[in-house]
Order: C-alpha cells, then sequence, then structure tokens
C-alpha cells in the first residue's frame, strides 16, 4: 500500500514511518502543508494520515479539497485537539476515522488496516489468489503455506497485484506503491517484476505483462 503521512513532529512522523514500511507499505512523509497539497493533487495513494496542526496551515482544508473534487481515499486524522468540536468537524468534513495524540502505535497500525480493509471491500487481512496470500497485519506472504522471504519492494510489488489478481494493474499504479515520489529508472519495476515471476516459478501463477498498459497476475493456462 501507498500511504500519505502529514505531520509536522519529526519524531511522530518518523515512529509512523518505521512501523508502517516494514508491514510492506511504501509510507511519504510530509511536514508542511504546501508540500502536502502537491502531494496529494500528484500522487495516488491508499490512505492519508493526516494531522490537523500543521506550520503553515490547517490539515482540514487539505481534507476538504479532497472532498471536494471526488477523492475518496481514506482519511485518518491524527491530532492532539481531542475536543468534540475538532471531531464533529473533522469527520463532517469527511475523515474516515481519528485518533488523538498520544496514540499506542498498536492501536494506530490496527485502525490503518481497518481503513484499508473497508475501503478494498475485504473482510480480513489477507489477500489470497490461488496458493498464493499475503497477510498485511504481519507484512508476510506464503506460497503454497511456506513463507516468502521476500525484499520490501518486491512485498509491496506482490501485494499491489493480489489487490488486482485476474485484473491488469497499471504500470503507473505499482511505481507509485513501490517507489513513491523517487526518482524510477526505465527498467526499474521490470527488474521487481523478473524477480517475483523466478518466485512463482511452478506455482501455476505468472505474471503476464500488456505492454503499455500494465501487468496482470493470473493462473498459468495448460
Amino acid at each position: 500500500m501507498r500511504l500519505l503521512v502529514i505531520e509536522d513532529d519529526p519524531l511522530i512522523a518518523r515512529s509512523l514511518e518505521q512501523a508502517l514500511t516494514p508491514l510492506g507499505n511504501t509510507v511519504d512523509v510530509f511536514t508542511h502543508h504546501a508540500q502536502a497539497r502537491e502531494a496529494l493533487q500528484s500522487g495516488q495513494f491508499d490512505l492519508v494520515l493526516l494531522d490537523l496542526g500543521l506550520p503553515d496551515g490547517n490539515g482540514l482544508t487539505l481534507l476538504a479539497e479532497l472532498r471536494q473534487r471526488g477523492d475518496t481515499t481514506p482519511v485518518l486524522i491524527l491530532t492532539a485537539r481531542d475536543g468534540i468540536d475538532d471531531r464533529v468537524e473533522g469527520l463532517d468534513l469527511g475523515a474516515d476515522d481519528y485518533l488523538a495524540k498520544p496514540f499506542s502505535l498498536a492501536e494506530l497500525e490496527a485502525r490503518v488496516r481497518a481503513l484499508l480493509r473497508r475501503s478494498q471491500q475485504r473482510v480480513d487481512n489477507r489477500l489470497t489468489f490461488g496458493p498464493l496470500a499475503f497477510d498485511a497485519g504481519s507484512g508476510v506472504a506464503t506460497l503454497n503455506e511456506t513463507v516468502l522471504d521476500l525484499p520490501r519492494r518486491e512485498l509491496r510489488l506482490l501485494e499491489s497485484l493480489l489487490l488486482h489478481a485476474g485484473s491488469i494493474t497499471p504500470r503507473e499504479t505499482l511505481e507509485n506503491r513501490l517507489f513513491g515520489f523517487g526518482d524510477v529508472g526505465p527498467n526499474a519495476l521490470e527488474v521487481y517484476i523478473s524477480r517475483l515471476r523466478k518466485r512463482l516459478d511452478g506455482s501455476g501463477l505468472r505474471i503476464r505483462t500488456f505492454r503499455g498498459m500494465g501487468y496482470r497476475l493470473e493462473e498459468e493456462t495448460s
């Protein structure tokens, strides 16, 4: 998953990134209102974690702008403002959940998983396709019930393909989830696709290329 953290406290931002990245997520962190607005306008995210008290603006205006243009990306508000009026305003503007600081990372992770499940219309944390499975709660992938020891980006790639298993996942979507706003070489995605194909060899599954469109995780045909 690709997550956007908008948080001006560097210690909290770093803690969020360290907690959520090992679970197979790409985490982009921005500390200012202006930076975050640009990121939301140019990037595609699976979840936004939004602080309200930013140094150059109110996080609620970012939320309002997001919803006004029809963007339904789940938003979890993180703020030290624990008054009922702030909670009501955030929820009325379209926030999906609200967590007051200080909070435990375990609770945060659970809320993130719940919001992602809801947005993807899943009943649990597992994504499965044939013998392949990924548990978003533990960040563990298995093939024929054997754990796959995957580097972080291969894990993100596998999760992204599983989310759209049987359908074409656009190349841009995969690059966003693997690399975020970092520089992406012309063949970077193909390198990870090739590595994951080797992992799936003999499993009855394959990753098929659709040139100019993207990739599809599918069952091999005889």
